[in-house]
């Protein structure tokens, strides 16, 4: 409200934003975490000074506990169900039989379960342990048959050795779902993440502990999983516990989840959310390269550093003062993107590379002259589209095969990707077509 004269009383719809509500239904606490104010209705002159009606939209809500915000370190573990995860896992509590006398299905068989060991490992003080829960067998009786089921989740458990926030959970979540995207190759959606609350571990009568209270978290992540949806084609998959195991992809992943995220960021993005214009993708996937590669500290300087700073004053020395300035920011002893590609390619197994780009200096070539044209001219006239596309996908895969190369992806499973996954054999057919000089033809 405010008083433009005297005796004068202007009434004003304004909004508000909270950073945190609390509250309560169906007995569970509730915490509303970044809500803004959607709609409102106001009666002026009622006898409540509120809203008649408010609808707020909040970024988190956490179901089962009450926090001051994403800084409060109030949850002891966290439990997150990716999709694909139980693929990826390589295992199962299920076993199924169909019986056979002398070689002719007969019509019996059986499902059994048998519960699977978890795997764990310990990385910088936190346990990741990847799990799987199974329900009991259950019948659906209906009036047109029945239905006999059970199901299998696999997730993966984590436990800090300190309580942490929220915010530390959501980072958890995002590095566990894009091992997951990295391994399938295609955007991997977060299904559910449960936090277990701090100092909520009640007792029986008898001093045996109960579980310790638990929240969900409704968030919106990179991707929303789709809990029933089909599992990825296994052709389709670059690895599995079975070619990397759990004990050894999860803290090589750790350590390169941070040091290299700007690039693999952007090769994922080509998967959680494709350009629909190839110069984007362009730019993304060799941009991807050239980060990657910074980011892998390859001591690469075209020059030796004590003959560059001769040749950089030498030259200085020919500049007029008001320009030096300039010129030195020209100037860098850094390599090329061309040499940058030509890195890249020689660090996964060689036979990959061969198989996936039978001529590295040419594709490098093209690559780098369609991100000059387009990135200083704005277009690309020496590039058919066929030939961007072809730039577009190779440059991607080396990028991929440099991420597998870094978390130890054995070198016989490197060539079989690029040999048997669809979308790496037709890139290495398009590179075949579009990325090899005429000389190399003829």
């Amino acid at each position: 409200m405010s008083n433009p004269a005297a005796g004068v009383t202007a009434y004003h719809e304004g909004t508000r934003t909270w950073d945190v509500i609390h509250g309560a239904a169906e007995q569970r606490e509730i915490t509303l975490l970044g809500s803004i104010p959607n709609s409102s209705k106001r009666t002026i002159g009622a006898r409540v000074a509120s809203p008649d009606k408010q609808t707020v939209t909040a970024t988190v809500a956490i179901i089962g506990a009450h926090v001051s915000g994403e800084e409060d370190q109030a949850f002891s573990g966290m439990e997150v169900s990716v999709e694909d995860l139980g693929f990826w896992a390589a295992s199962s509590v299920f076993e199924g039989f169909l019986g056979a006398p002398d070689g002719k299905i007969d019509g019996t068989g059986r499902i059994s379960v048998k519960p699977v060991e978890d795997q764990s490992v310990v990385v910088d003080g936190t346990e990741y342990r990847l799990v799987h829960t199974h329900t009991l067998p259950f019948f659906d009786q209906r009036k047109g048959g029945s239905v006999g089921r059970m199901r299998d989740t696999a997730s993966i458990r984590v436990h800090p050795a300190e309580p942490f926030a929220l915010n530390a959970a959501l980072k958890v979540a995002s590095l566990v779902q894009d091992l997951i995207s990295l391994a399938t190759h295609r955007a991997a959606g977060v299904i559910w993440l449960r936090l277990e609350v701090a100092g909520s571990e009640p007792h029986l009568p008898d001093g045996r502990p109960l579980p310790r209270r638990r929240a969900d978290v409704l968030y919106s992540p990179a991707a929303l999983g789709k809990h029933d949806a089909k599992v990825v084609d296994h052709h389709r998959v670059f690895f599995t516990c079975d070619s990397l195991p759990f004990e050894e992809v999860l803290p090589r992943w750790c350590e390169a989840h941070d040091r290299l995220q700007a690039a693999t960021n952007m090769i994922l993005g080509l998967r959680y959310a494709p350009a629909r214009f190839v110069e984007n993708n362009l730019l993304t996937a060799v941009g991807a390269a050239e980060v990657l590669h910074r980011n892998l500290r390859i001591d690469e300087k075209p020059f030796p550093k004590a003959e560059f700073t001769a040749m950089r004053d030498a030259m200085l020395a020919q500049v007029p003062e008001e320009h030096q300035d300039r010129f030195m920011g020209a100037i860098r002893n850094d390599p090329t993107l061309r040499d940058r590609l030509h890195a890249l390619a020689a660090r996964p197994d060689q036979e990959a590379i061969a198989l996936l780009v039978p001529d590295v200096a040419h594709w490098a070539k093209r690559t780098t002259r369609a991100r000059n044209d387009l990135a200083h001219e704005g277009m690309t006239p020496n590039h058919s589209f066929d030939e961007l596309i072809a730039v577009v996908e190779v440059t991607t895969a080396v990028v991929l095969l440099n991420v597998l190369y870094d978390l130890g992806l054995p070198a016989e499973r490197q060539r079989e990707i690029v040999q048997e996954h669809p979308q790496l054999r037709a890139t290495s057919r398009t590179a075949g077509e579009w990325l090899v000089s005429p000389e190399s033809n003829s």
